[in-house]
């Protein structure tokens, strides 16, 4: 399976100021997968050493017990018959059941940056937060995270690119080549809309794309309801997962409330979170907790609310105020309870805007844009605001062609600046409304600009 997080793996590791590499993200999105075999399996072929802290007792129990790198190295060079240097990549997985791995990071970056090194899992930030804030008896005053000293990278989800490429790679030509020229996609429009719904109808979860390409490859009538039972798992897997690292069993049962409302919350007129709806008199402190843990776990992302005039930096205008996405868009469309039937006709006609708004989520947190919502006026919003480079971009969601009331009201209050409709309409610009129509099917090739500082059409 093709990803493009290769890429920023391969200008790490050609990087001479390169640092030890901590990669993050949510259970279930590849990180292994892109780590052991799409780029140790490659580019370190025999000369890279994976140690899984979730099943390696007797490495946990040595690094547990020794915060000195070097006996670390003698420890590995012994026990796994290998010679640690330059040319040997150490690979840390699940270093959550071993955080001392996450503070010999620094040890590597000061004494031996030239050896490759690589840690990741998931719940990671969770269980750091978690050893941080523990306060009396219970404190652990021995971890010490090692800012400035590693490189980060984010894994999430396939977006729905990386899916074409994956799924369709003739149509990912296609399309990529169409937007790049600033092309309509001509004949191919209601074709690739299909496939974007069937992107919508699974998600990124790369078990579940793999199966659902592997059976709609041998042209499966279930293929649909094979990559949904896999969904359904990695589902309970993120529910059970909720169980650790949380304060107290009531932020346990909060904080799957809270994630099995989501489609709930976002399903109605006003789509702010509301307490209520998760726990009878209940207050908004009571959920922080909760919520914290589900962002910082990244299986969540909060949304903020901006107000009427939008200055930079963005910065939400009410706390208390804010709307959360599931971060992938399949369980999103797994927790609306629509049977198999309902979604067969919905691949190929349209799902509810609701659907489309939690897909651009997706594809603006894969990016390393924060999310921010703005209300004007009476009924009048934006499902998106981001900032680039000094400048407001709003983002409106269209099913089909929609009007442009919000984005008046939006503009009475703030500079008249390029705007984007992103519907299931024809890629175009409006020149005397300063709008880019943008189809669902090029929101992640538009983002990749966007992301670098750059609006191409209506310049």
């Amino acid at each position: 399976m093709i990803r493009k997080y290769l890429t920023k793996l391969l200008d790490w590791n050609n990087n001479p100021r390169r640092k030890p590499l901590m990669v993050w993200g949510a259970r279930q999105v590849g990180k292994t997968y892109l780590i052991k075999n799409l780029f140790a399996d490659v580019y370190y072929p025999g000369h890279y050493l994976r140690i899984d802290c979730s099943s390696d007792s007797s490495f946990t129990k040595y690094a547990l017990e020794n915060a000195d790198l070097e006996k670390i190295l003698k420890f590995i060079s012994v026990n796994y018959d290998i010679q640690v240097g330059k040319d040997t990549l150490l690979f840390f997985d699940e270093v959550q059941e071993c955080l001392p791995v996450v503070s010999l990071l620094k040890q590597f970056c000061e004494l031996h940056r030239e050896i490759p090194v690589i840690a990741t899992g998931s719940l990671v930030r969770t269980r750091i937060k978690r050893k941080t804030t523990q306060r009396g008896k219970f404190a652990k005053r021995d971890f010490l995270f090692p800012v400035g000293k590693i490189n980060q990278l984010d894994v999430y989800p396939l977006t729905f690119d990386e899916f074409l490429m994956n799924y369709k790679p003739n149509l990912y030509d296609e399309v990529r080549s169409s937007f790049e020229n600033g092309n309509d996609l001509g004949d191919l429009h209601q074709t690739c809309l299909s496939v974007f719904n069937e992107y919508v109808a699974i998600g990124g979860m790369p078990e579940v794309v793999e199966a659902y390409i592997e059976e709609s490859n041998i042209k499966n009538p279930n293929a649909l309801n094979e990559a949904r039972s896999i969904l359904k798992d990695i589902y309970s897997d993120y529910l059970d997962d909720m169980s650790l690292y949380q304060a107290s069993p009531e932020a346990v049962i909060r904080s799957k409330a809270i994630f099995e409302n989501i489609y709930g919350q976002l399903n109605k007129e006003n789509k702010n979170f509301k307490c209520s709806n998760i726990e009878k008199n209940s207050k908004t402190r009571d959920m922080v907790a909760p919520i914290d843990w589900l962002t910082t776990a990244r299986v969540v992302a909060k949304c903020s609310e901006l107000k009427e005039k939008v200055s930079v930096p963005l910065v939400s205008s009410n706390e208390s105020l804010f709307r959360l996405y599931l971060s992938d868009i399949g369980i999103y469309s797994l927790q609306s309870n629509l049977n198999s039937t309902e979604f067969a006709a919905s691949l190929y006609g349209e799902f509810s805007g609701y659907f489309y708004e939690n897909y651009l989520a997706t594809e603006l947190v894969a990016r390393g844009f924060k999310l921010f919502y703005w209300k004007g006026k009476r009924d009048s919003e934006l499902e998106f605001v981001v900032e680039i480079n000094g400048r407001v971009v709003p983002f409106d969601i269209k099913k089909n062609k929609g009007s442009l009331k919000s984005l008046s009201e939006f503009r009475n209050h703030n500079k008249k600046e390029v705007a984007i409709k992103v519907s299931s309409g024809r890629y175009g610009y409006d020149k005397e409304n300063m709008i880019i129509n943008i189809p669902f099917y090029y929101v992640s090739f538009f983002l990749d600009t966007l992301q670098k500082g750059e609006i191409n059409v209506g310049e």
